[in-house]
């Protein structure tokens, strides 16, 4: 009867891991990454899955792991299905379970091909736990929409890694600290020898030594832009009520677009809740007027557009002096959102969200400019996805000076998931070297500067305007040079050609 007490600690110990691995995204409470966690809670990982007895319990454990690391990061997904969008509490649950579980078979995968190769050496086996981890990582990227939320590399925009994001991107970062985390976990089977304290303190230095690192890529773009960002805070569950939240909208923000004397003025997802030929008779050829000719101001406006005829968009306006109107659509749709997967619609008519299906825009869409910036919106999360935003870097005449991202995270609560999506923002100013400015229905409403940092930011959960100054940048990281032209791709051979020769060389080993 004891024999199975070690299988089960082991499946706790995963379990336990995966939730560290969850909160090193955003500590609940603070909302700060914590790189350190998330390489601790790897080690534990890659330590639990080797002291398996089979390939199978290894694949059982990396996903307990991956599905109590999902859960514990997407959680928040429960609040738009039950509170907001009506579905009974144990199927919102079950759904968030559901989707945690499936994705959590990427990494169940990794886990049992790890199990099953078994590298000798930590240095073999860090590679071969780095590729397996990345590849994991990138079929979330892809397979199924895509969902690549809380992927671990984003931990590490406040940590030593941090200075890897302009040449490797976010995944490259987690590639590195799978790497690390292999060769923590197997520092315990080194711990009387010298080698043990040689190779802790090696490694203690090369990450202080990393975190002082500073990377500068590409120069100024012109005069700092005066920039003012609204964050309306209408109640999710009022939003779309026309006796309600929409009034509200349309009253609050036509009044800051009116009042607002800086030279750019940003207004979140859908701020203007209704189509243009819905609106109160005048109200758009108004706001059009504003920033018409001899204004010397413009803005950005998220609204939908379309008709039952054409199909809808989720889409941003740009309104300046002297110019047609700019129209920016949203190209990567949520599933379930704003457009349903196939053998999903019971499932979206059982809750009372307006769903439908969206038009898509298309990648690298031209920017707004103004005033000597290119600018280049971004609706919800889509900067989630810096391979799409990277198509507009290859031509570097015409690549952004600056991202605008607007957003409506009021669906998830006052949760951990603004937190989030804050530093998902800032993982892509880091990459492009680009500020990125961020205007938000209830948070994160916030300046970042191209290295990632947050410069000026309102309260969650408030109704306020953010005005500051933004420094447009110009130049092509290596990340956006290389990504924008060959995609994931060197990712994926990054992954597979470790995996590759672990493979062959276990071939070897049977054949003598």
């Amino acid at each position: 009867m004891t024999r199975p007490a070690a299988p089960v600690a082991g499946g706790a110990l995963a379990l336990v891991a995966g939730l560290a691995q969850a909160f090193s995204m955003a500590w609940p409470g603070s909302g700060q990454p914590l790189w350190w966690l998330q390489l601790a809670s790897l080690a534990v990982l890659a330590a639990t899955v080797l002291a398996t007895a089979s390939v199978r319990q290894a694949f059982f454990r990396g996903w307990l792991f991956a599905t109590a690391w999902l859960v514990g990061t997407f959680w928040w997904l429960f609040i738009s299905m039950h509170t907001y969008g009506g579905l009974a509490a144990p199927l919102a649950g079950a759904a968030v379970l559901a989707l945690a579980a499936f994705l959590g078979t990427y990494y169940a995968l990794a886990a049992a091909l790890l199990r099953w190769l078994s590298p000798a050496g930590v240095w073999l086996g860090a590679g071969t736990f780095a590729a397996l981890w990345l590849l994991a990582e990138l079929l979330r990227v892809e397979w199924f929409t895509g969902f690549p939320w809380g992927a671990g590399g984003y931990a590490h925009v406040e940590g030593p890694l941090a200075f890897l994001a302009p040449w490797l991107g976010v995944h490259g970062i987690g590639f590195v600290a799978a790497a690390i985390a292999f060769v923590l976990s197997r520092l315990h089977a080194l711990r009387r020898s010298r080698l043990y304290w040689a190779g802790l303190a090696g490694a203690t230095l090369v990450l202080a030594a990393c975190a002082q690192v500073e990377t500068s890529h590409g120069e100024a773009a012109g005069a700092p832009l005066s920039v003012t960002l609204l964050q309306g805070n209408i109640p999710q569950d009022e939003k779309f009520e026309p006796g309600s939240g929409v009034p509200l909208a349309l009253q609050w923000y036509g009044q800051q677009l009116q009042e607002s004397r800086a030279s750019l003025t940003v207004a979140p997802e859908t701020a203007i809740p209704l189509l243009p030929q819905q609106l109160p008779e005048g109200y758009w050829q108004a706001l059009a007027g504003r920033f018409g000719a001899g204004s010397g101001q413009a803005a950005l406006v998220g609204v939908p557009l379309g008709s039952f005829e054409q199909g809808y968009t989720n889409s941003v306006v740009g309104l300046k002096p002297d110019a047609q109107a700019y129209r920016y659509d949203k190209h990567h749709l949520v599933p379930f959102g704003e457009f349903i997967p196939p053998l999903f619609r019971w499932f979206t008519d059982l809750m009372e969200i307006p769903l439908g299906d969206f038009n898509r825009g298309s990648v690298g869409q031209p920017s707004f400019e103004w005033e000597g910036q290119r600018l280049a919106p971004n609706v919800c999360y889509e900067d989630l996805f810096g391979e799409e935003l990277a198509a507009r870097f290859q031509d570097p005449s015409r690549a952004p000076t600056i991202f605008v991202n607007v957003s409506n995270i009021g669906w998830f609560g006052n949760t951990v998931a603004i937190d989030q999506h804050l530093h998902i923002s800032r993982m892509r100013a880091i990459e492009f070297a680009r500020p990125v400015i961020r205007a938000t229905n209830t948070g994160a409403t916030a300046i970042i500067d191209h290295r990632g940092r947050v410069t000026h930011a309102l309260e969650r959960f408030t109704r306020g305007v953010l005005t500051g100054p933004v420094q447009g940048r110009e130049g092509v990281t290596p990340y956006a040079w290389w990504v924008s032209r060959l995609g994931l791709w060197p990712l994926w051979l990054l992954g597979a050609a470790p995996v590759l020769g672990a493979l062959a060389r276990l071939r070897r080993r049977a054949a003598t």
